[in-house]
């Protein structure tokens, strides 16, 4: 099982989307980046092995959060 990906971009009306990858509809749109962040970072950390990927105005990849403990591949 992968990570769960949660994706903070801009929506092009100045306002944020959170969206899943692979989900073409928003779990939420946001007036404050702040805000959609907080929302991402929660959905991530429900979540087995999550991820946040937050974005620029541009859509540019800014910040990378990731929760959860990978599992081990290659002995320690």
């Amino acid at each position: 099982m992968g990570r769960k990906q949660v994706h903070v971009v801009p929506d092009g009306d100045g306002g944020w989307d959170v969206k899943s990858a692979g989900s073409r509809k928003a779990a939420g749109n946001y007036e404050d980046k702040p805000d959609a962040v907080s929302k991402a970072k929660e959905i991530a950390k429900n979540a087995t092995l999550g991820q946040v990927v937050i974005h620029d105005k541009h859509g540019v990849i800014q910040t990378e959060y990731t929760y959860g403990k990978d599992p081990e591949k290659y002995k320690g």
